[in-house]
């Protein structure tokens, strides 16, 4: 994102009325959406291991019931069983 937004400043170039490619507004836009979404994720997998080191893994925040292993085996990071997952949408 630093290499992007120093072309950027280095540069005089009316990329908005450039027909050969996109502009460099589109390219950070890009490029920020995809750094937000990996610190989404990385975020995901932080919040399990610190309910493993505290005992509340597998429990659901919402019922306080155990999760499914199988819900867990399919995605790790739940917070809510099956069931609370689908009154909460």
């Amino acid at each position: 994102m630093g290499e992007l937004v120093a072309a950027s400043d280095n540069s005089d170039a009316d990329d908005e009325h450039d027909p050969e490619g996109a502009t460099i507004a589109f390219e950070r836009s890009q490029l920020s959406a995809q750094l937000e979404a990996a610190q989404t994720a990385l975020d995901e997998v932080a919040h399990p291991l610190d309910r493993v080191r505290d005992g509340s893994y597998g429990i659901c925040r919402v019922c306080g019931r155990p999760i499914a292993a199988a819900r867990l085996g399919a995605r790790p990071t739940a917070t809510a069983c099956v069931t609370c997952a689908l009154i909460r949408r």
